[in-house]
C-alpha cells in the first residue's frame, strides 16, 4: 500500500486529555466490540451485558458532558503512525469531496483525534476500552494508536490497508451523518425493540463497511493498493464480524444481539464498495437481505 503518496490532512489532533476513563453513551467502533470482549473476559464478566451499556444507533443516547481538558495539539504529526493515520484521513477526504461534488453536494471532513489512554468528546469520556469510534455530537472520529497493536497482536490482522480500512469504516459513518442517514436511522430506532434497533444498528454498521469499501475502489483505481492490500482489509472485516467476535468469547452466537453484522456480511459489504466504487451500491437500508 503507497500511503505515502496519500495527502496529508491537517484535521488531526492530539488529544492531551487526563482524568479517569469513562463511558457516556459512545458509539462504539468496530474496534470497541474486540476490546470490550478482550476486557469483560479478563474481568470475568458476561461480554454482552458489558456491551449493552453502549448505544450503537450512532447517536448518544446519554451524552456525558465533557471534563475540563488541555488544547488538543494540532500540527504535522511526528511518527509513522500518525503519519499514516493522517494521510489516509487526508485520502478520504479527496475522495468523498469529489463524490459529494459529482452529487450536487459539500463534504465537511472531520477531525479525528488520536489519543492514548483517554480522550474528551461530545458523547463523553472515551477509554483506549472503546476503541476508534465516531462521535455524531462534534462529528469527529477517535482513534486510540493502540487499537492496531491489538488488532494485529490477538487477531492476526496486520497490513497498512488493514489499519486503513479501520480508519474508512468511521469515516463512512460521518458521510452517513452528512447524508442525513444516521439522523434516519435513529428515527426509525425510537420506540423500536431491542432487536429492531439491533437490526437498524447492523445496517447501518454495514453501509459504513460499504462506503470504506469505496474509498479503497478510488485508492485501488489509482494503483496505490493491490490484491495482498485487499486480502488484509477483507481479513480485518472478517475479523469483527459479530459471530466470530461471540464465538471467540462465548463459544456460541446470539444472533439477536448483532449490532455489525456476521463476518460474511461485512465482507460483502465492503467488497460492495471496493468492487464498484458506486455509493448508490450501499444502501443497505433498502436491501431485503443482508
Amino acid at each position: 500500500m503507497r500511503w505515502q503518496d496519500f495527502r496529508r490532512s491537517d484535521n488531526v489532533e492530539e488529544s492531551s486529555d487526563s482524568g479517569s476513563p469513562g463511558f457516556g453513551g459512545i458509539h462504539l467502533g468496530i474496534g470497541g466490540v474486540i476490546v470490550v470482549i478482550i476486557v469483560s473476559l479478563l474481568l470475568g464478566k458476561n461480554p454482552l451485558d458489558v456491551l449493552a451499556l453502549f448505544s450503537d444507533s450512532g447517536t448518544p443516547t446519554q451524552t456525558q458532558a465533557p471534563a475540563p481538558s488541555a488544547p488538543p495539539r494540532v500540527g504535522a504529526p511526528r511518527d509513522e503512525q500518525t503519519e499514516f493515520v493522517a494521510r489516509v484521513l487526508g485520502d478520504t477526504e479527496d475522495v468523498w469531496i469529489a463524490a459529494f461534488q459529482k452529487n450536487g453536494g459539500r463534504y465537511q471532513p472531520p477531525k479525528l483525534v488520536l489519543f492514548r489512554g483517554q480522550a474528551n468528546s461530545a458523547c463523553g469520556l472515551a477509554s483506549a476500552a472503546t476503541g476508534p469510534f465516531y462521535c455524531p455530537g462534534d462529528r469527529d472520529v477517535y482513534l486510540d494508536l493502540t487499537f492496531f497493536q491489538e488488532l494485529s497482536q490477538r487477531f492476526g490482522v496486520s497490513g497498512d490497508f488493514a489499519r486503513a480500512y479501520v480508519i474508512a469504516h468511521e469515516v463512512g459513518h460521518h458521510v452517513q451523518n452528512q447524508l442525513g442517514l444516521m439522523a434516519q436511522a435513529q428515527q426509525k430506532a425510537e420506540g423500536a425493540s431491542p432487536a429492531a434497533r439491533n437490526a437498524l444498528s447492523v445496517r447501518q454498521e454495514l453501509q459504513a463497511d460499504c462506503f470504506a469499501g469505496i474509498w479503497g475502489h478510488s485508492a485501488q483505481q489509482r494503483g496505490l493498493i493491490d490484491a495482498k492490500d485487499v486480502e488484509s482489509g477483507i481479513a480485518a472485516a472478517t475479523a469483527v464480524g459479530d459471530d466470530r467476535l461471540q464465538q471467540r468469547s462465548r463459544g456460541y452466537v446470539v444472533p439477536e444481539s448483532f449490532t455489525h453484522g456476521t463476518s460474511a456480511q461485512r465482507v460483502k459489504w465492503f467488497r460492495a464498495g471496493l468492487d464498484s466504487g458506486d455509493m448508490r451500491r450501499c444502501d443497505t437500508f433498502g436491501a431485503r437481505e443482508l
